[in-house]
Parts: C-alpha cells; sequence; structure tokens
C-alpha cells in the first residue's frame, strides 16, 4: 500500500483539499476568512477560493509526516516567511496562529486530529486512513497516466 511520503505533495493536497471541502462537513471557513491575511510577513490575503482546504491539508500532510505531536507554535515556523521591504533586509515572521488554530479545532471535530495534553496534535486512526486512501488514489492516478511506474506500488 502506498503511503503519503510517496505521492507528489501538490497532487496530494490538491486531492485532499477537494475531498475536505466536499465530505467533511465541520470543516467551513469563518466569516473573517475572507479578510484575513496569513501572517505578518504576507501583503494581501489569500488569493485561492479554497485556501481554507487547502491550509487543512497541508495541515494533515504535516501532521503524517512528522509523526509526533506537532503545536500551533511548530505550524507558525512551518508557514512562516521572510519580511522585508524594498530596501530593508528581509527577516524571518511567524505565520498568525488563529488560522492554524481553527483549522486544527475544526479537524478534531471532524475526528480526524487529536490533541495530546501539552505536547500537541497527532493524526487519529481515522485520519491515519483517510490520508493513505486518497494517497492510494493519487498514486492510481499517476499509474494510469504512467504505466511503468505500477512496480513500484
Amino acid at each position: 500500500m502506498v503511503n503519503v511520503m510517496e505521492v507528489p505533495a501538490d497532487m496530494f493536497i490538491e486531492e485532499l483539499a477537494k475531498y475536505l471541502e466536499e465530505n467533511v462537513r465541520t470543516l467551513r471557513p469563518p466569516a473573517w476568512s475572507s479578510f484575513v491575511k496569513t501572517g505578518s510577513n504576507r501583503e494581501r490575503i489569500p488569493e485561492a477560493r479554497n485556501w481554507w482546504y487547502v491550509r487543512a491539508a497541508s495541515i494533515l500532510r504535516k501532521l503524517y509526516i512528522d509523526g509526533r505531536p506537532v503545536g500551533i507554535g511548530s505550524f507558525r515556523r512551518i508557514y512562516g516567511g521572510p519580511k522585508g521591504g524594498s530596501s530593508t533586509p528581509s527577516h524571518f515572521r511567524r505565520s498568525g496562529g488563529s488560522v492554524t488554530r481553527h483549522i486544527l479545532h475544526q479537524l478534531e471535530t471532524a475526528g480526524l486530529v487529536m490533541k495530546v495534553e501539552k505536547r500537541g496534535r497527532v493524526l487519529t486512526p481515522k485520519g491515519r486512513s483517510l490520508l493513505d486512501s486518497i494517497s492510494n488514489k493519487v498514486f492510481n492516478r499517476l499509474t494510469e497516466a504512467r504505466p511503468e511506474m505500477k512496480k513500484y506500488g
């Protein structure tokens, strides 16, 4: 069976985001999500219509790959980036924590993520199973396009 680390990240996140948008009713962007930047290092709000689901899919993938509890601070570091103007040197800034926190709360309500006391969050067996099935679906789509890859599955 294929796992998340064996398929391209962009294809996996796109497929998982589509699944989350269509099937997980507890994962909905709040009203303020259309006006908010994702961090102080960003100049504008996200342009993609489904950016909330893409971020949720990315968070789930990071939890799968890491395998140990991951906290909000770690996600702020992961999604942070350089902030700099035209004449000033750039400096690293963490992303905002509110978006990540709201997404993680919604994923907990959906039963895909659980909180480990004072350590962070991890995937539940249901979440791990979902990510494995999506990665298998992406791999099958890849093998249809390139039949020589079937020997790896």
